[in-house]
């Protein structure tokens, strides 16, 4: 008994020491890997000494993950259809989050509403982040009191990715382009979700490539469903 939980347990440590390493699962998931070699590598990141039952591990999750291959066309499917916007001269503040300080926005809402102005408000439970035009920064510390400020960021593009409504439906999609944007080197200073836009903040210095990776994002899903 104790020895069948020992391989349930080597077995489990393999499919979570795959998960937690993108670039591996991504090649377990293509067949694009010597189960051997990677056998070994396990063996040794997680100090074990079985190499034939890890080995057995690789290969039945290298199976269960090639029959959900699919779902990454479905991501591919979402960005073909995706477009994007970027707007420069962006700012971040990040006040705390208490009652006075919405109270005091919402006057600043219905402003902003009437001159179509754009803002995003991301509550959590010790912060209340506001990502707006530069114009408005003054406006918007003024307005929720310089002594509730926590911290201002400023010299930031917002990239928007607009997708279609399946999106919604779609697990994935934000993890993946996250995914790319990182493998480039470059830091999300913030991400936000809004139905079907997907807004990452960025800082001025890596605009360009920021966009250039999630421009190649949609072409690569577009010529990957044009040879379909």
């Amino acid at each position: 008994m104790s020895k069948c939980l020992s391989k349930e347990s080597l077995a489990e440590k393999t499919r979570v020491y795959i998960d937690t390493h993108p670039s591996i699962k991504d090649c377990v998931a293509k067949g694009l890997v010597n189960y051997s070699a990677l056998a070994r590598k396990i063996m040794k990141d997680i100090d074990v000494d079985n190499e034939e039952a890890v080995m057995i591990a690789c290969r039945r999750y290298a199976s269960k993950l090639g029959k959900s291959s699919n779902h990454e066309m479905e991501i591919l499917s979402v960005l073909k259809d995706s477009r994007l916007e970027m707007r420069t001269k962006t700012c971040i503040v990040t006040a705390k989050n208490d009652w006075s300080v919405l109270h005091k926005m919402d006057n600043l809402f219905k402003d902003l509403w009437n001159e179509k102005s754009i803002m995003q408000v991301v509550q959590s439970a010790s912060a209340v982040t506001i990502i707006a035009d530069k114009m408005l920064k003054d406006r918007i510390m003024d307005t929720v009191g310089r002594f509730n400020i926590i911290k201002v960021r400023e010299n930031l593009v917002e990239i928007v990715v607009k997708s279609p409504e399946k999106i919604v439906d779609t697990t994935g999609v934000i993890a993946y382009l996250i995914t790319n944007l990182s493998d480039a080197g470059i830091n999300i200073e913030e991400t936000v979700s809004c139905y079907t836009d997907t807004i990452f903040i960025v800082g001025e210095e890596d605009m360009i490539n920021a966009y250039s990776v999630l421009t190649k994002s949609i072409q690569s899903a577009e010529e990957t469903f044009n040879e379909d």
